[in-house]
């Protein structure tokens, strides 16, 4: 089989542009907060042509702070258009709870009980009616413009050689044809994947100890919220580098 596509080696952000892509905050705002200075003196450092910031998705659930972490995105994303969000799988789900309530969703099994409390909700997904209580009190008390911001969240985007996206894409499908549901969610079909794809997929969702750089792909999802780590990617033309936010 003749292999085509584009090799991370060869990979290229457009020309005069710098971009940085970060991991899965999960709730991390300290982190986020570090990572964005760190980003904010390398800009003034070295004053490139054009710049974008990229975050990969889930910025709720699991650590102490998803508030506070989509406060500040949202804030960010208003301010200036080169910082851009996209959506992960925790931020569709917790959108998706503040309307059905769903006991069975992602939410209530892994992690919503933290988004809740960053909140001032203690939230009881025992039975379908604590459930429903705990629903009418989180959204009443969620922002409206927070709500407004996860369901507007795009699924993917595009920079020159590399397609950002939360957990990767289905292999040998065009990009164009991606299922948004396979953005958020696929795992083994895409990360075991040996082949090249029409970009670099830059992508989170799958945690590991370090960030993992492939032929095809790399992933940024270091476990910020346990690990106390954020990671991510700068590209500016071929010249590539991973960048790190730790807890004081």
């Amino acid at each position: 089989m003749v292999v085509t596509g584009v090799h991370f080696l060869d990979a290229a952000a457009p020309d005069g542009m710098r971009l940085y892509a970060i991991g899965d905050v999960h709730g991390r705002l300290d982190l986020l907060r570090a990572m964005h200075g760190q980003i904010r003196a390398e800009l003034v450092r070295d004053e490139p042509a054009d710049w974008r910031i990229i975050h990969l998705g889930d910025y709720v659930d699991r650590g102490p702070n998803s508030k506070g972490v989509i406060a500040f995105l949202v804030d960010r994303v208003t301010e200036d258009p080169r910082v851009v969000a996209l959506a992960g799988n925790h931020d569709v789900n917790f959108r998706a709870f503040l309307d059905d309530g769903d006991t069975t969703g992602l939410f209530c099994r892994f992690g919503g009980i933290d988004t809740a409390r960053s909140y001032g909700v203690e939230v009881d997904f025992s039975n379908s009616a604590a459930a429903d209580k705990s629903r009418a009190a989180l959204a009443a008390v969620v922002p409206s413009a927070h709500k407004t911001f996860i369901e507007g969240l795009p699924r993917s985007i595009v920079f020159g050689d590399f397609f950002f996206c939360h957990a990767g894409i289905r292999p040998e499908v065009p990009l164009d044809d991606q299922d948004p549901q396979d953005l958020i969610w696929i795992r083994d079909p895409f990360l075991h994947y040996p082949g090249l794809h029409e970009k670099v997929v830059v992508h989170g969702h799958t945690p590991h100890d370090e960030a993992e750089i492939m032929a095809n792909r790399v992933n940024l999802d270091t476990l910020a919220y346990a690990s106390g780590r954020l990671t991510a990617f700068v590209v500016e033309g071929r010249e590539k580098r991973l960048l790190e936010a730790g807890a004081d």
